[in-house]
């Protein structure tokens, strides 16, 4: 497998989704509204009738962090199923296929793409948020709150994950479907585990801590190396071009 092949793919796919603006605007959506409106969430709430109090701000802070999660798992959806159940659509797939590179490089570009582009703007997001959270919080705390580890392992380890999880799912998923939305529909399932260990942090059954974060990480690296033996398998030019009618 060359990554040079495979970049190529992923090159050819930027410039496509450069003119479907409803990707685009998809992508960028989450992270801008997680990044300013979670700040304003906390700046009008700290020590306000019913709002936070000043001893409980720095887990509301973790658990705010972790809304990057659910994007990564969330924001590849749109871009991975255009690549794959889009192209299968509108045909464009089928020459690419007749190039001399493998299934592996094919998937990997496409991966690259669906990739990069969510994780740019989540990150983007992440700065902002970490921004205004500081400023929102430095004067009840005493100090700059981000970047920490928590932070740390959130941007850097579960939120790569989850996106490469989201990933694996739309391809195995545009392997059996033939319509974009659908595909879609059935690819944003992957954000609700994610949305699931967000509630169970905010009830104490499974605390955001730096630790239980690891821990999910490690099961995230798991789950994503079986994702990608099945979507391998499941990514075969043979069929794509036979029976993806």
């Amino acid at each position: 497998m060359k990554l040079s092949k495979a970049w190529i793919v992923a090159t050819k796919d930027f410039s496509v989704f450069r003119t479907k603006k409803n990707i685009i605007y998809s992508i960028v959506l989450f992270p801008l509204l997680a990044s300013t409106a979670l700040p304003l969430v906390v700046h009008f709430t700290i020590g306000k009738h019913y709002g936070i109090p000043r001893t409980a701000l720095p887990p509301v802070l973790n658990a705010f962090a972790f809304f990057f999660v659910i994007g990564a798992a969330s924001l590849p959806t749109a871009i991975a199923s255009y690549s794959l159940v889009g192209e299968k659509v509108e045909r464009s797939l089928e020459p690419l296929l007749a190039t001399p590179a493998t299934d592996g490089e094919v998937l990997l570009g496409k991966s690259f793409a669906a990739f990069l582009l969510p994780m740019a703007a989540i990150y983007g997001g992440a700065t902002i948020f970490m921004a205004l959270m500081d400023t929102f919080t430095y004067g009840i705390l005493g100090y700059l709150y981000f970047p920490n580890w928590s932070i740390g392992v959130v941007l850097l380890m579960v939120a790569p994950l989850a996106a490469m999880l989201c990933i694996g799912l739309n391809v195995i998923v545009s392997s059996r479907i033939n319509d974009v939305r659908a595909a879609q529909q059935l690819g944003g399932l992957t954000v609700l585990p994610f949305a699931g260990i967000y509630l169970a942090g905010q009830i104490d059954i499974l605390p955001l801590s730096t630790s239980n974060l690891l821990v999910i990480s490690a099961v995230l690296s798991v789950i994503d190396l079986v994702l990608f033996y099945f979507s391998t398998t499941t990514f075969r030019r043979e069929e794509i071009l036979t029976k993806w009618k």
